[in-house]
């Protein structure tokens, strides 16, 4: 069986604009592959959770009876071990959770607003 002249260029020429339109579609088209999704899923959940944990922590933080002693603690610390500090302090542990959250912690840090950090 024999093929017409333009079958090979036209086979070339479909699996180029193949390859061109899926390069294309991912990189300025928004195409995603399904892990990329579920890790942007997973991290805004994540995100959403804490956001609303920010308002427990206050709330923790405000009926501790060491607020005072503990506040003081924490405004003379910077950076990371600021962070650690909050951590200790049992404010920036979920609900559930036996060990306090990193996040939840910087989180709760800003929500305190700590010389105005």
């Amino acid at each position: 069986m024999t093929f017409p002249k333009w079958t090979k260029p036209c086979i070339y020429g479909a699996l180029g604009g193949a390859v061109v339109l899926t390069i294309i579609g991912f990189t300025l088209g928004g195409w995603t592959i399904n892990s990329s999704v579920q890790t942007i899923a997973r991290d805004l959940a994540k995100d959403e959770v804490t956001s609303a944990m920010v308002s427990a922590c206050v709330d923790m933080s405000a009926a501790d009876p060491e607020r005072i002693a503990k506040l003081a603690s924490l405004e003379k610390l910077s950076g990371l071990e600021r962070r650690n500090a909050m951590m200790e302090t049992g404010w920036a542990t979920r609900s559930g959770s036996d060990t306090p959250d990193p996040d939840l912690a910087d989180a709760c840090l800003a929500g305190l607003e700590l010389d105005g950090s």
